[in-house]
């Protein structure tokens, strides 16, 4: 068994320096692709995209950090998934593109992403963008760094990245301060560790392998990642997917954000609710009583105003009930879609 992370003693020289490796090499090979033209497969959505890329960068990355740490447990996007990984105290969390939308569309907007978590907690992270050849790394403790060099923060007002396929649909109707549009979530929150940005947050739940290395940069420069409702990130769970969206950034910016958003009234989703989810106040009694303990509860709301409904069987993916404004109720469904795969009948 690995030997569990202990801050301010272990620096985990060795680890930085084998994913930070890993990172350029997959980095190469994302860039190899592009040369050669790629062909684009689709998960769930148009929104969703996958290549032959994202499955050799997953298949380098999950070899070499196998090989170097054979005791380690792993989990990527892009290979299948085990319980082998749960006895472990150790766990590589990896993206081997977070932002493919923008790999395949020719934006430079995306990166390679590797984090390692220990005892459910991340811990150390690399995220590389092959098209900028900039790499950011990061173990909690011990600070982060770009390319080498410790970041500066210019003086200005807060710099809120936000997704660029939110703003597009509904983050552009908002009056949101200082927000700077873009694609990958690692790379936003590696940017708000390395002081090129002061906060995020997502209104669509992730999963852990879109944010663990990010996670552990902005932790190591002093952030904190948590869910839109105040709750902690864990990692390594069974299903490895966060049930709402998430807010994340530097001290101070991260407590003006989430008085925003209070204050903008900005949705989020939140799926699955187990019985002690705080936003079952936001439902009347009559509902609380006829769903509380049912497995497919999925809610997107604004505070305590629920904004759309959708109850699913999580067996047969069959919607029991599909409630609320229909903008809303559309992004609920994608999110739910994306999380357990397609729906039943009356979920469009």
């Amino acid at each position: 068994m690995s030997v569990p992370f202990r801050p301010h003693t272990e620096p985990l020289t060795e680890e930085l320096a084998a994913a930070a490796r890993l990172a350029r090499e997959a980095g190469a090979l994302l860039l190899r692709h592009l040369e050669a033209g790629l062909e684009v497969e689709h998960k769930t959505s148009a929104d969703d995209p996958v290549t032959a890329a994202d499955r050799e960068a997953s298949a380098l990355i999950t070899a070499g950090l196998a090989a170097a740490f054979p005791e380690d447990g792993l989990l990527s996007e892009e290979e299948t998934d085990g319980a082998a990984r749960l006895s472990r105290e150790r766990v590589w969390i990896i993206d081997p593109i977070d932002g493919t939308k923008e790999y395949v569309g020719g934006s430079p907007d995306y990166c390679v992403s590797i984090g390692l978590a220990v005892n459910g907690e991340a811990v150390l992270g690399v995220v590389y963008v092959p098209a900028t050849d900039e790499l950011f790394t990061g173990v909690v403790g011990y600070g982060v760094q770009k390319n080498g060099q410790t970041p500066q923060r210019p003086p200005g007002p807060w710099r809120v990245a936000v997704s660029d396929t939110e703003y597009r649909r509904e983050l552009h109707r908002h009056a949101l301060p200082g927000m700077l549009p873009s694609g990958s979530i690692a790379l936003k929150l590696a940017r708000i560790a390395a002081l090129e940005a002061d906060v995020t947050f997502t209104m669509s739940p992730r999963s852990e392998w879109d944010i663990a290395a990010g996670d552990a940069l902005l932790r190591a420069a002093g952030g904190k990642v948590r869910r839109r409702d105040g709750g902690p990130v864990h990692y390594n769970r069974p299903q490895p997917h966060l049930e709402q969206g998430l807010i994340a950034g530097l001290p101070g910016a991260l407590e003006w954000l989430e008085a925003e958003l209070a204050a903008h009234r900005l949705p989020t989703a939140h799926l699955g609710l187990s019985d002690d989810a705080p936003v079952w106040a936001a439902l009347d009694h009559a509902d609380q009583h006829a769903l509380r303990g049912h497995p497919g509860v999925h809610l997107r709301h604004a505070g305590q105003h629920v904004l759309a409904l959708l109850v699913v069987d999580p067996h047969t993916r069959q919607v029991e009930r599909a409630e609320g404004d229909a903008f809303h109720l559309e992004r609920l469904t994608r999110d739910v879609t994306r999380a357990l795969g397609p729906l039943g009948p009356g979920a469009r």
